[in-house]
């Protein structure tokens, strides 16, 4: 049932046998063993009576082989479980169905006995290996984000940069759970609540389990209405929540909305140059949005450019999800490190604000519900302390803060992505 495979000779002269290995697309565990005959011909063990050396144990023989293979086959068939309930959580949960989706049927389709998918794999090194289907995932992101709030407000940048806070945490916390510096790194990116940064960094950095981080990633940017609400009511006392911080709108020119691009990039540029791909390309899109000549361009970015990447993106990274890849104990550590990662991001941008209270004078207060928005999960997480500020008071209307922090969290966490890498490199 193999479609396709590259036979591997491997010679052991202290045992005087051969043994030549079977690699396959879709069934990397598939191998046989030959051995050399008394005529110099090379034979099936079953021919020779010699016994066989998989993965460094002795068996008896091809029985023992077959039943491996089935132990493999019953692995596959749960993760094709895992397929579908990422399908469920998309469709009856509503849980970033446009990524979890196509996710979920690629990894039944990769998991599927002998199907021949060469497809997935073109896909693979053409839009996930060369980190091209994320970049231009961040054009139509840039084009649907209106840095408007972010500029009436430019202080709200700390909180965007303060809640990359687990991040970092997660970087060390991954590196004493015992993941090598490059796998912890990626982990750690979890914690940015940004997809396709998620992919970016984990590909740069050719993490083995990029599988697990992509879906942890996706997972948690779903799970912002479940996760954020009680670490932010842990950290915060009834009255802060109640502050109120009224919203003084004012006139953005348009050439500053067309030079906050550029100047962004060159920053990035000098400060954070493994990021400038990220935030150029994401900046590229907002450029196009604000000029104002480009509406069809415009257009088209927010919606066909973005659907379709999405769709590609979304079954291409599957061909990551083989049974014998992703099923393992580090990727339930993967998801919790995640979660470890989204918690302390949260919390982050909470305690930077209440900081900032103790020195800002009464009636200037700063509502700390608002920090927790500077993760990237955009519009979501501005959405959802929106709606805890109306809860504790109908009067209070905090989505223009909160959409403000929340841009900042983008760019920041695009920055961090960026940052994350150069200390990889510097290291090690």
């Amino acid at each position: 049932g193999v479609s396709k495979f590259v036979l591997k000779l491997r010679l052991c002269k202290d045992e005087q046998k051969s043994e030549i290995f079977c690699s396959s697309l879709c069934h990397p565990w598939a191998e046989l063993t030959f051995c050399p005959a008394a005529d110099g011909t090379m034979r099936p063990p079953q021919k020779c009576g010699k016994n066989i050396e998989k993965n460094g144990e002795i068996t008896s023989g091809p029985s023992d082989v077959v039943s491996k293979r089935s132990v493999r086959d019953l692995a596959a068939n749960r993760h094709v479980v895992i397929g579908g309930l990422l399908i469920y959580l998309a469709i009856a949960k509503d849980m970033e169905p446009s990524l979890l989706l196509p996710i979920g049927f690629g990894a039944i389709l990769m998991n599927l006995p002998g199907a021949d998918l060469e497809i997935l794999h073109l896909l693979y090194e053409k839009g996930i290996a060369n980190e091209l289907f994320p970049l231009i995932l961040f054009i139509g992101i840039g084009a649907m984000i209106d840095f408007g709030p972010l500029l009436s407000n430019p202080k709200l940048m700390i909180f965007g940069a303060a809640a990359q806070f687990g991040i970092f945490f997660t970087f060390f916390v991954a590196s004493l759970c015992g993941f090598d510096i490059r796998d912890s790194a990626s982990i750690a990116i979890i914690g940015a609540a940004d997809g396709p940064t998620s992919i970016v960094v984990a590909n740069a950095l050719q993490s083995g389990y990029i599988g697990a981080i992509t879906v942890a990633a996706y997972s948690y940017m779903a799970l912002v209405p479940i996760v954020q609400p009680p670490v932010i009511r842990l950290l915060t006392t009834k009255k802060e929540r109640l502050i109120r911080m009224p919203y003084e709108p004012k006139q953005i020119s348009k050439t500053t909305r067309i030079l906050f691009p550029i100047v962004i990039t060159i920053i990035t540029g000098i400060f954070a140059p493994k990021a400038v791909a990220l935030v150029g390309f994401l900046m590229f899109g907002n450029l196009i949005r604000e000029c104002g000549v480009l509406e069809r361009l415009s257009k088209t970015a927010q919606n066909e450019l973005a659907n379709l990447i999405t769709i590609f993106l979304g079954i291409s990274i599957a061909f990551n999800m083989h049974a014998v890849q992703f099923l393992k104990p580090q990727t339930l550590l993967i998801m919790g490190l995640g979660l470890v990662a989204f918690i302390f991001d949260t919390a982050g941008g909470v305690l930077v604000a209440k900081f900032l209270n103790l020195f800002l004078p009464k009636g200037r207060k700063i509502n700390p519900m608002i920090g927790a928005a500077g993760i990237s999960a955009f519009p979501m997480s501005s959405r959802v302390i929106h709606k805890m500020g109306l809860k504790e008071d109908p009067q209070n209307f905090l989505l223009m803060h909160t959409v403000g922090v929340n841009v900042s969290g983008q760019i920041a966490s695009v920055i961090a992505g960026g940052l994350i890498m150069s200390l990889v490199y510097t290291i090690g």
